[in-house]
């Protein structure tokens, strides 16, 4: 027998869970959230160290503590851990396992909040042996704070994006100073005083300009090749911590019926957070890869709002009346289709990011026309705001946004 539900949400992060109680408290009862692993959480529930909740709470928790707040918060909510999703169907259908064999779910809105996952290896095309000792960061804090040991003792960090940082403080927790985080572009990706902070904050050596060319060792790693611009050199170290290129967990979505965007490689957006098949609503990581816990608790909020007013029939049924096109180094922008009557103003909405290290103008383009630009300095992982001002509902053919770099 399928289950039937108002809202499905798929996913217990920190969009799914917030969204979950945004719900509740917006007087949506009938609400089924669905996540896979054996507890809720997300992300934050391996990060054992702090610096989550002040915006969203006004007091700073630990990762697990973090995650037990927003557990808490949606406690009123059907929360079903150990549920593994098959399948996406037309109509809000769910095919789904779980602890009593297959389920069936459909809902009048489904939520699509599955996050994001850092690319492997094998996808970065790093060349040399396979020894153990390799990671990506989310396995790190798996080892050292699920199970409470430090499987390496003189990794290297690769990339300079936030999570490195977090990175940085769980070796930190295991007693663990790295070698030095390299970073092959000419500065590290997030904000500075980045740098400075991992120089004198943690005494971690940032060899930015440095390219990582082949890891070397059999059984375990002993070290790895890199390039800073005079030739290959090697640097000895016991392991390899790969942080960031995150991108969205489409497992499920890409084989569905559900459009895929080329640029974020999550689903394709309309200005209310919906989907190619409207039914089903996308928030968080899964828009476009790793955005901060705080980002994502904020859009499951939205998402909230925009599911409620979906199931009062106050969304537009039509399909979308313009596709967003961009122009220039730009990895995407979202949302990726617009009504010409919706409102435009959501400050979660109108993000982009840019392909390459880029100083330049930013400017949206209406029907040819530039209806608002400005002058951006970016880098890849950084998420930009653009701005669509209210359009003409009988005028608007053509939106683009376009970056023309200096």
């Amino acid at each position: 027998m399928t289950q039937q539900s108002d809202v499905l949400i798929l996913g217990g992060g920190p969009a799914g869970l917030s969204c979950a109680r945004a719900l509740r408290a917006l007087g949506v009862d009938n609400v089924v959230l669905l996540e896979r692993e054996r507890a809720l959480g997300g992300i934050p529930r391996h990060c054992g160290h702090h610096g989550f909740g002040l915006r969203e709470f006004g007091r700073v928790y630990s990762g697990p503590d973090y995650a037990k707040r927003l557990i808490d918060e949606a406690a009123a909510i059907d929360l079903r851990p150990r549920m593994t999703v098959l399948k996406l169907e037309p109509a809000g259908v769910v095919r789904a396992t779980g602890p009593n064999g297959p389920e069936d779910f459909q809902a009048k809105a489904v939520v699509l909040a599955f996050g994001a996952r850092e690319t492997p290896r094998s996808a970065r095309l790093i060349t040399g042996s396979r020894p153990f000792g390799v990671m990506n960061t989310g396995a790190l804090q798996q080892f050292v704070y699920l199970h409470g040991r430090c499987p390496v003792q003189r990794p290297v960090v690769i990339g300079s994006e936030l999570v490195a940082f977090s990175t940085l403080l769980t070796l930190r927790h295991a007693g663990i100073k790295p070698l030095a985080i390299v970073e092959e572009n000419a500065r590290i990706t997030t904000r500075e005083p980045g740098s400075w902070i991992a120089r004198i904050g943690f005494g971690v050596p940032v060899l930015t300009g440095t390219r990582l060319l082949r890891i070397i060792g059999r059984e375990t790693v002993t070290g790895i090749e890199i390039d800073r611009g005079f030739g290959p050199e090697e640097m000895e170290c016991d392991g390899v911590i790969l942080t960031g290129k995150f991108r969205p967990e489409t497992a499920l979505v890409a084989p569905s019926h559900i459009e895929i965007d080329p640029g974020t490689r999550g689903p394709a957006i309309d200005a209310y957070f919906r989907c190619s098949d409207h039914r089903y609503f996308a928030t968080g990581n899964l828009l476009r890869g790793i955005e901060t816990a705080g980002q994502c608790w904020r859009e499951g909020r939205a998402v909230a709002q925009m599911v409620a007013a979906g199931l009062e029939n106050r969304l537009p049924l039509r399909e979308p009346d313009v596709r967003v096109t961009l122009r220039g180094p730009l990895a995407y922008v979202y949302p990726q289709r617009i009504y010409r009557d919706a409102p435009t103003t959501n400050p979660l909405l109108f993000k982009a990011r840019v392909s390459r290290a880029v100083r330049g103008r930013l400017s949206v383009i209406v029907d040819g026309s530039v209806v608002w630009s400005r002058r951006i300095s970016a880098l890849p992982e950084r998420r930009i705001a653009w701005c669509l001002p209210s359009l003409d509902a009988k005028a608007c053919q053509q939106i683009s946004v376009e970056l023309d770099a200096a």
